[in-house]
């Protein structure tokens, strides 16, 4: 281009528009969980492009709609956790039979850590305890067999005699009369006086019958709980029909069952309880005196088999408990379960007579009798041939017989 004339170099001013402001995102932090799912978290800004540079702007001139989130969710691998054990204890005697116990926890796989017990409720358990010898104990006259000595356990209060009128009406269910609080069944005062008290004090009874209305308003105390019992191949459904409960004030009634639990303050009076089993719990929890609710129940057959053909179901106060007798056709696969329930102010006590579950050379982890706390769902096993005195913390207990 020698040859041709070259044009005057020259600049020229522009003004475009300003890019409008935009969303910015840094990268995502650390995850905020080593396993599983977790969050992690990104910055995010409002900023405009001037003449080539990012300048930072008021959140609300980027478009709301559009804002990324701050926090991601993210997962660096499987969680995965598994039971862990203490030391079995020393044994519960210094000669004979006696028991041996460990804590079970919940350990995450990777740090080994402790953490709440519900992460491995899907996992198997081994046993707690296990039967121990400390040798032969020295001859004594006693009542306790020689090598079979008990737990010492405060024994549960007994039932005396109520009036013979809230006898037969249990009488007419064909199930055991309900374990009535020792102050309801003082019969001093007369049939006509202790029928009188039975149906005025309702908190801390059993209601065996199949249907009734239970009247928990002014019982005068903070706490009340009932309890409805019924046949095992039925199930139990609960209406609120009024209730006085200032749920402001934390006033609150509980229903729990062996499949089911719930609890709720308004709107009661629309509710309808099903048991799904033929156990019911109402707590109710009332702050100011006066208020509570009023129940009425039935029983029905109920709607989906819940139990197997060879349990048992115990309503007190008192009874004997026999190894049920697995029939031909159930196989060895069934868990015979016997189920008790007592009114809720009184506590269960269980003896083992006689029990011959093989001698410790031939039974099997799966040879064996677990006792169930159902309040605390605390479980004891028992193998070979122990003699134990168990007690429970609250008015259900079930017991599994294994093989």
């Amino acid at each position: 281009c020698q040859s041709v004339p070259k044009p005057e170099s020259r600049m020229e001013v522009c003004d475009l528009n300003p890019c409008p402001p935009r969303w910015k995102v840094t990268p995502a932090g650390p995850c905020s969980s080593s396993c599983g799912l977790g969050l992690a978290v990104q910055l995010v800004t409002c900023v405009q492009i001037r003449q080539g540079k990012e300048v930072l702007q008021e959140e609300h001139l980027c478009p709301v709609a559009e804002k990324p989130l701050t926090s991601v969710p993210c997962v660096i691998r499987t969680c995965s956790y598994e039971w862990g054990f203490s030391e079995w204890s020393e044994c519960s005697t210094s000669c004979g039979n006696g028991i041996q116990t460990r804590q079970d926890f919940c350990l995450h796989s990777l740090t080994r850590k402790h953490v709440n017990s519900v992460f491995c409720r899907r996992f198997p358990k081994a046993i707690v305890m296990r039967g121990c010898s400390s040798g032969p104990c020295p001859e004594h006259v006693g009542t306790v067999s020689p090598g079979a000595e008990l737990q010492p356990v405060t024994p549960a209060p007994h039932l005396t005699t109520a009036a013979a009128a809230t006898e037969e009406r249990y009488k007419e269910l064909e199930l055991p009369l309900s374990a009535v609080p020792r102050e309801q069944a003082n019969t001093n005062g007369g049939e006509e006086d202790t029928a009188r008290r039975w149906f005025l004090c309702v908190c801390g009874s059993l209601f065996l019958n199949a249907s009734g209305i239970i009247n928990m308003t002014g019982v005068g105390s903070s706490d009340c709980t009932v309890a409805i019992g019924r046949p095992l191949r039925e199930e139990i459904t609960l209406r609120i029909l009024e209730s006085s409960l200032n749920c402001s004030a934390g006033e609150v009634v509980l229903f729990s069952g062996r499949m089911m639990w719930r609890t709720g303050c308004r709107k009661l009076p629309l509710s309808l309880i099903n048991s799904r089993t033929n156990t019911l719990i109402v707590k109710q929890r009332v702050v100011l005196p006066g208020n509570g609710v009023i129940l009425e129940y039935n029983s029905r057959t109920a709607t989906k088999k819940y139990y197997q053909d060879c349990d048992k179901q115990l309503f007190g106060p008192q009874g004997e408990i026999v190894n049920p007798v697995q029939l031909p056709e159930q196989g060895q696969e069934v868990v015979c379960r016997t189920f008790i329930d007592v009114a809720p102010q009184q506590r269960i006590a269980i003896r083992a007579l006689d029990t011959d579950l093989g001698t410790r050379g031939n039974h099997t982890h799966f040879n064996y009798i677990l006792v169930r706390d159902v309040s605390t769902m605390k479980t004891m096993v028992f193998h070979g041939k122990q003699q134990f005195l168990w007690q429970s913390t609250g008015s259900q207990a079930e017991i599994e017989f294994h093989e």
